[in-house]
This record gives C-alpha cells, structure tokens and sequence, in this order.
C-alpha cells in the first residue's frame, strides 16, 4: 500500500515512482534521428496504435553505487543494457576520463531486438593530487552511452578511503 509501510503504520513521506513505470527513461539525451534507407520499418497492425519509441535500450540497473572503496584496490560492476525496439541497434560506449579510475568494457557490435548486452565497470580506486581530504574522496562520473537514437547517462558514484 502506498499510505502504510510494511509495519502497518502510517508513511511519513510519499513513495517516488521509479521512472520505469512513470513511463519516461531517466537520464537520456535523445538524438536527431537521421533517416536510414537500409534500415526496414515494421508496419504491423500490433504496432500501428502504439506511441512509444519502437527503439531503444534500457539500463539494468539505471545508476551504480559502490559505496567505500580501498585505495590501490580494483574494483567491478555489471551492468545490462538492453534492446527494448524491434529492430536490431548499435551502440558505442564513451570512456570516462583517466583521472577517474574508471573504464568500461564492453563487446561492440549490433544488439538485436529483445537481446542484452553486459556492460563491465571497472574502476582503480586511487586518490589523484597531494591535498588531504579528510579520509574520502567521492568519485562522480556519467559515462556516456550513445546509440542511434538517445545518449543515455549512467551515473557511478563511489567513495575512495584515503
């Protein structure tokens, strides 16, 4: 229910909709679609009525957390991306700047419909120039999806104990 939490008492502040089932991606820039003449256009009855976006990828999961990491250590997460259109779609993934630690990789080539691909992030946790920080240093970066049609933004986040 969306007034009492799982103790049966009354929620204190509103549950936020995951952008999923609001029905808009999150973090995505869309792109000026170029028309394709190779590419083929599917004309079924079944999709005639529909008004969403017959291309596209999803990231599983939108955003990566890694919480506390160990200085000199590294580190990896998986993450999914995965073709929601109807036709096949490429895509090439931007790297992150050096400074960050951070690098994705990723198998290049075409992703057909309703297939995945994953993703791997991985990071080396290390704490760049000679200030002290106090202990953390919190590493931001959105890695740069693009596709043929949106870039999406996947946000890692990550805390580096110094």
């Amino acid at each position: 229910s969306l007034v009492v939490n799982a103790a049966g008492q009354p929620r204190k502040e509103k549950v936020k909709l995951p952008s999923s089932l609001q029905g808009r991606k999150p973090n995505s820039i869309p792109n000026k679609k170029t028309e394709d003449p190779v590419a083929g256009n599917v004309n079924t009855s079944s999709l005639a009525t529909t008004r969403q976006h017959l291309s596209g990828f999803h990231l599983i999961p939108p955003g990566v957390m890694l919480g506390v990491l160990k200085e000199g250590c590294t580190y990896a997460a998986t993450v999914i991306l995965k073709n929601v259109g109807v036709n096949f779609s490429r895509f090439r993934v931007k790297q992150p700047p050096l400074h960050t630690g951070l690098r994705v990789m990723y198998t290049p080539g075409p992703v057909a419909a309703g297939l995945q691909v994953e993703l791997e992030i991985e990071i080396f946790a290390m704490v760049t120039g000679g200030e002290d920080t106090g202990g953390l240093k919190e590493v931001s970066c959105d890695i740069e999806i693009l596709t043929e049609t949106e870039t999406l933004l996947l946000p890692v986040r990550a805390n580096i104990l110094c």
